[in-house]
């Protein structure tokens, strides 16, 4: 082994480029086009420059009458944003605006996918920004990230996580800790920006007593480093002897059991914590919740239950009270839970009555994306699916301060088809009268929710509000609580380069609210 002062002479005359932590690495292909630059600054050197090609450029001169990007760098890094997917490109680092050695070219290429190809699929941007200007929008849709001018910046290697054409991706989002969480149908994940997988739900089915957790809905990584996440849990709930077991209308799912016992198909949610090591280390299942309430003591006359599907569609935790909102599409609710010790200390919406018009309240209904404003007041997404000839809305709402567990609206913002074509408003409504006549025809009374659904909504710092669009509206803005429409774009596609391009619905979206969030994302290099 040589001794310390030779090896540091032998360090001493290795040429830089060999010795440095170069990024990107040699020939990476790189799934965005905003891209962090890094290298080892040499000591004597002042002010540098780094400089990219386009082209897989070999010799200095074939590089130099390429040069698209210049980018100043004093600390050996650098962010530039190059202009297409699908190509290749060579930069290097210029000391004092000298280029001469081959080894100083580093080559590199950035992915194509059908995602991001703007003549398919785009984000229209419908009103510009006049603030958030440097913000970026995750849409679930298209699995891609945009700035404020819909331009593709980033997007998720479906290939990384063996996500096929069908399965949904939701949820996302930028992590606490400056990572990306989503979920597909059955997995939740958290990967860095370069798409390296850091963390994936166990999903051994010990909550559900499933072989899978049957993840959905909402993955979040916590400020405490855990992660939380929604699953589902189907069990079989015994029931009066029932006519129906074997009918073609049997709605209800009842199963008829070998030993003369009838059976009734449930769908519920629970919520689950882990810690880094994929530990389950805290559960809460909404079956729990139904056995104790309206819900469950107002079966119908034949024991049969007619609301069978009592899962979550979202959460938010707030870490500093120690108290978990749960929210329920399906009964139009929302249930605050005390946290560690899961007792539920409040449930915001309508008892349950039988042959109710609906399972909705007298503020929301169908409700999504259930959140806290930093001023201490609730939030969500109203799909206000009762009332089938008006929109969705964002909706403030202040808890009570006494028992009484009624909520009082504080701001209310009716969303609007602002900024959709004409093709988009006149499909939106053929949709409308189209599902209308649908849901007249259906004996179910849960079917009348079913006009719209998903949706989501995000305070921002200044207490405007971000939100997403999803039914048939697929529309993304921004507004503030004055009601401005400060932003707003429309994800859209077309089947062919001669066709008309079309609204595509997204189920969520959400926001990196500026440049400094954006920038730590891309240098967070965390590999696990």
């Amino acid at each position: 082994m040589p001794s310390c002062k030779k090896l540091l002479l032998l360090l001493l005359f290795i040429p830089y480029p060999l010795i440095s932590q170069v990024f990107p690495k040699e020939d990476s292909k790189l799934n965005y086009r905003l891209i962090g630059f890094s290298f080892l600054q040499m000591n004597d050197a002042g002010k540098c420059t780094i400089e990219i090609a386009k082209g897989n450029c070999k010799t200095a001169d074939v590089f130099k009458k390429n040069i698209i990007i210049s980018a100043d760098s004093k600390k050996g890094n650098a962010i530039a944003e190059v202009p297409a997917f699908g190509s290749d490109y060579t930069w290097a680092v210029l000391y004092g605006g000298k280029l001469s050695a081959k080894n100083e070219l580093h080559h590199f290429s950035t992915l194509m996918s059908p995602r991001v190809d703007t003549t398919l699929k785009r984000l229209r941007v419908a009103k510009e920004a006049t603030q958030y200007k440097d913000a970026y929008v995750f849409l679930d849709c298209l699995r891609v990230l945009y700035d404020m001018k819909g331009n593709p910046v980033w997007f998720l290697p479906d290939s990384n996580f063996a996500i096929s054409e069908g399965v949904n991706v939701r949820d996302l989002k930028l992590s606490p800790k400056s990572t990306i969480t989503f979920l597909t149908d059955n997995e939740v994940y958290e990967t860095n920006y370069d798409g390296g997988i850091l963390w994936k739900g166990p999903n051994t089915g010990a909550v559900s007593g499933q072989p899978t957790e049957l993840y959905h809905h909402e993955f979040t990584r916590l400020a405490n480093g855990h992660y939380m996440a929604l699953g589902v849990e189907n069990p079989l709930w015994s029931i009066p002897a029932t006519s129906n077991a074997d009918s073609a209308e049997n709605e209800n799912e009842i199963i008829a059991g070998k030993d003369g016992t009838f059976y009734q198909k449930m769908t519920f949610g629970t919520v689950i914590e882990y810690d880094e090591t994929g530990k389950v280390v805290w559960y809460w299942k909404s079956s729990e919740y139904f056995r104790n309430t309206d819900l469950y003591k107002h079966a119908l006359l034949n024991g049969q239950y007619d609301i069978k599907d009592v899962h979550e569609n979202s959460f938010y935790f707030d870490e500093q009270a120690d108290v978990i909102y749960v929210s329920f599409r399906n009964i139009s609710r929302i249930v605050k839970i005390k946290y560690p010790e899961g007792t539920e200390l409040a449930a915001y919406g309508n008892g349950y009555q039988q042959d109710m018009e609906g399972k909705g309240n007298d503020l929301f209904c169908g409700q999504h994306s259930v959140g806290k404003t930093s001023d201490g007041y609730l939030y969500l997404f109203n799909n206000n699916a009762l009332v089938q000839d008006d929109f969705p809305k964002l909706l403030i709402m202040a808890e009570p301060k006494d028992s009484s567990h009624e909520l009082k609206k504080v701001w209310e913002y009716t969303c609007t088809l602002d900024g959709m074509s004409e093709r988009e408003q006149k499909s939106y409504h053929n949709y409308k009268d189209r599902r209308l006549g649908v849901l007249a025809k259906r004996k179910s009374r849960l079917a009348k929710m079913r006009l719209t659904s998903g949706g989501s909504v995000i305070e921002l710092p200044d207490k405007s509000l971000f939100s997403s669009m999803n039914g048939p509206f697929s529309k993304t803005f921004i507004v503030t609580r004055d009601k401005e429409i400060m932003w707003s774009a429309i994800p859209e596609q077309r089947a062919s380069r001669d066709s008309a391009w079309r609204a595509l619905p997204d189920y969520k979206a959400s926001i990196i609210v500026n440049t400094r969030d954006m920038e730590q994302l891309i240098w967070n290099r965390e590999t696990k």
